[in-house]
């Protein structure tokens, strides 16, 4: 092995830590992905022909130089991330016109619970199916802001909003569009929508009846006051007509149900669909203009501006990281990881198990996204085999077992500034039971099925 092999490896555990370390160091991980992704490019670029591993020596081998090399596989990996990349930026912004138009408060504002264990489920229940049609970020970060005006008491929303990033991630792992590293797999061919959906919605919603029971016995009997808030809601959401309100909702929700079946039929990448549905809500939001178009409140309507409100910091740490991930894979760095994980002393499928749970529970210490991303470079199994179902699963609810594991889990912790250490005493043992009682699910259902 060269020195730069080592140093690949070195650079990118130390930008990993800085990933996971992004509050404490006050630094966006979307900075840190970044400057990762251009080092081991530029490592791998100056490393030439003598860089790394049999991987390596076979895919140089099979082109003309090295700078061909180089250049084939940048352009591959580029390719392969933009689509994720251009799926996410659409998505993402759908979600955020319905928002801004205020489609959401057709469903939020309906919720009169006020019983904590009634509320518990209501909320959990409308967490898990709107994260499977949205994404569980999306999800989080919606609910979260009902949370603050039904719940006045800090404390009660600490457990109602680590509940909901629970539902949130189960919600988003068993379609393929409702979590990113789920719409990963579903890009880039390992998984189809329909199987997908199929074979673990039940481990999904396992993950999520533990927990909920297990809370819903310690909250027995509590109730909720409704706080009480005379101040006038002055958000353009709330100057939009209540049928337009509803058109919005329906046509966002729609269109992004849509795009799986659009793949389906077309057999084109899913961000084509995306992107044409995109272009289908701006006409119609374009199309619904007040008879006064100089109106305030019409221009901060205006897809154009809503642009501005969509996480790009997001969009561009997947780029990143995903561009990252590429280099271990092309200087084969995942192939030998592939190769020690196969070491486990465990026959098949009890092996690939296992090895599953094990990137599940470490998807809640790092970012699942490069998790995912390195996995898809380790293994070549087939579409539809059960090591990419149980992937989806693990790596979209496993990062529930801490706080800082999933998106969802960051979103929440920085909306109600909820303590890691409270999060690690109260809530960590309770996901982690869900998590492995979906695991177990899915294993008991794929052995009843073979």
């Amino acid at each position: 092995m060269s020195f730069a092999f080592y140093l690949i490896i070195c650079v990118f555990v130390f930008g990993y830590l800085c990933i996971a370390l992004e509050y404490p160091l006050k630094i966006n991980k979307a900075a840190t992905a970044l400057l990762m992704c251009a080092v081991l490019w530029t490592i791998f670029a100056m490393s030439g022909v003598n860089a790394m591993t049999p991987t390596f020596a076979q895919g140089l081998a099979a082109a003309d130089s090295f700078h061909d090399f180089l250049s084939t596989n940048i352009i591959h990996h580029l390719g392969e991330t933009g689509e994720t990349v251009f799926f996410l930026l659409g998505a993402m912004t759908i979600v955020e016109v319905v928002d801004r138009w205020g489609g959401f408060r057709v469903i939020t504002d309906r919720i009169k619970a006020t019983s904590k264990v009634e509320l518990l489920w209501i909320l959990g229940v409308l967490a898990f199916c709107l994260s499977a049609i949205l994404d569980n970020l999306t999800t989080t970060i919606m609910m979260c802001t009902l949370l603050n005006k039904i719940i006045p008491v800090r404390h009660d929303r600490w457990f109602f909003a680590s509940m909901i990033v629970i539902a949130a991630n189960a919600g988003g792992a068993w379609t393929p569009i409702g979590d990113v590293t789920t719409i990963m797999l579903w890009i880039a061919g390992k998984v189809s929508a329909l199987n997908i959906m199929q074979m673990t919605v039940l481990p999904s919603i396992v993950s999520i009846l533990v927990p909920f029971a297990i809370l819903s016995y310690t909250l027995r009997g509590g109730h909720i006051e409704a706080p009480t808030n005379d101040e006038v809601d002055d958000s353009p959401a709330s100057r939009v007509p209540a049928h337009q309100r509803m058109i919005v909702l329906c046509l966002g929700v729609g269109v992004l149900i849509c795009v799986p079946i659009f793949k389906s039929i077309t057999h084109l990448p899913p961000y084509i669909g995306i992107l044409g549905a995109l272009g289908l809500v701006w006409m119609v939001t374009e199309l619904m203009r007040p008879k006064d178009p100089a109106e305030q409140n019409y221009h901060s309507l205006k897809l154009s501006h809503i642009l501005r409100r969509v996480d790009l910091s997001s969009i561009i740490f997947f780029l990143g990281i995903l561009m990252a991930v590429g280099v271990l894979q092309v200087c084969g760095h995942l192939s030998m990881l592939a190769n020690s994980l196969d070491h486990i002393a465990l026959a098949e499928p009890y092996k690939y198990f296992t090895i599953d749970t094990i990137i599940g529970v470490l998807s809640s210490i790092v970012d699942n996204v490069p998790l995912v991303a390195g996995t898809m470079g380790m293994y070549d199994f087939p579409i539809d085999h059960y090591f990419w179902e149980m992937l989806a699963y693990c790596a979209g609810t496993g990062g529930s077992i801490l706080i800082i594991g999933s998106a969802a889990g960051v979103a929440a912790m920085g909306i109600e500034k909820i303590d890691f250490i409270w999060y690690f005493k109260h809530i960590t043992w309770i996901a982690l039971i869900g998590y492995l009682a979906g695991a177990l699910c899915y294993i008991g259902q794929y052995m009843v099925i073979h």
